[in-house]
């Protein structure tokens, strides 16, 4: 009797480590292993399964996968039911009420249509294929219609927020403080930002990230407004760079990227991950979340080899996206 509960208690320890060691796999490095994902065009964390992020191609069926973070495996394909067929999916995330919102607010005619979607469901409680019934929302913007690939959802208020990209600098948008689908929903221009193909809240929703196709920056957000002016988080060069979202945590950035097998990349935050009152843990005094703060040497890298080898890439990656749509 003592050998077996000897045994069944070294089987339970054994058990017990392995529990942190799969959890550290989580939420890193990844390569999106399934053939039929080659546009991934956003990346949201769940908030019911961890390690599960949640991306759809660009412009496709109305599909959603659940990647597993730990393997690059999808562990789940999520068929949308009531929406129309997608235009132009470029945008995803996940809402304080635990619903996904998705963004069809894609127009590489910069104005050709004169509404976008959002659509929306509840994150599903298990990982599986499944029909998912989504709601569908129209969406206006307030001074015309415009391209635009980032859509967020404050973790807090449940507010949308839409970034609208543009080669001379684009505009945040704000939606109304609840979406309806009794009518239009109404985006006003809130604050200017630069080229955006993607962005996200932190978990405390105290500050925003926006990505291009070479450099992320980090601004403070405070009273629902852009507080002072980006930082960068020396986001890596990818070449079709179209999505970030934060860790579960907020300790670290994930940058993903068009293409067949495409890498997930993980930038760890300067300031680490955050506490329960939404600042850096072990922080004291000043924050290094202030836009103040002066980037991180891997940041200014990636400035230097955006502009100085990289920016004339940026017209051919437009130019091929936009031949694509007309074809």
């Amino acid at each position: 009797m003592r050998s077996a509960l000897c045994a069944l208690g070294t089987a339970a320890l054994v058990l017990l480590a392995a529990v942190p060691a799969a959890a550290a796999d989580a939420d890193r490095d990844f390569t999106i292993e399934d053939p039929r994902i080659t546009e991934s065009s956003g990346l949201a964390a769940s908030r019911a399964h961890p390690g599960i992020y949640w991306t759809h191609n660009d412009q496709d069926a109305p599909l959603i996968y659940g990647i597993d973070s730990r393997t690059g495996e999808t562990v789940a394909t999520l068929t949308m039911k009531g929406v129309g067929t997608p235009r132009d999916m470029e945008a995803i995330s996940v809402g304080p009420d635990g619903d996904i919102y998705v963004g069809d607010i894609g127009d590489n005619l910069d104005g050709s249509w004169d509404h976008v979607w959002i659509y929306r469901f509840p994150e599903p409680k298990q990982l599986k294929d499944q029909t998912v019934r989504a709601t569908q929302y129209d969406v206006k913007y307030a001074d015309g219609a415009r391209n635009a690939e980032a859509l967020m959802v404050h973790p807090k208020t449940g507010r949308v927020y839409i970034a609208s990209k543009n080669e001379k600098g684009g505009g945040l948008y704000q939606g109304p403080e609840r979406l309806t689908t009794s009518g239009t929903n109404v985006f006003r221009r809130i604050g200017e930002v630069p080229w955006v193909t993607d962005g996200a809240f932190s978990p405390s929703g105290d500050r925003l990230v926006l990505r291009g196709y070479f450099l992320a920056e980090e601004y403070a957000w405070k009273d629902g407004r852009l507080d002072g002016a980006g930082r960068s988080v020396g986001a890596p060069f990818q070449g079709q760079a179209e999505s970030v979202t934060y860790t579960p945590d907020g300790s670290a950035f994930l940058f993903g990227s068009e293409g067949k097998k495409s890498r997930v990349i993980r930038v760890d935050r300067e300031g680490g991950a955050e506490s329960p009152s939404g600042k850096p843990s072990g922080s004291s005094g000043g924050s290094p979340e202030s836009p103040s703060a002066s980037p991180s040497e891997g940041g200014k890298g990636n400035v230097t080899v955006g502009f100085l080898v990289l920016a004339g890439a940026t017209l051919l990656v437009v130019g091929a996206k936009r031949l694509k749509r007309r074809d």
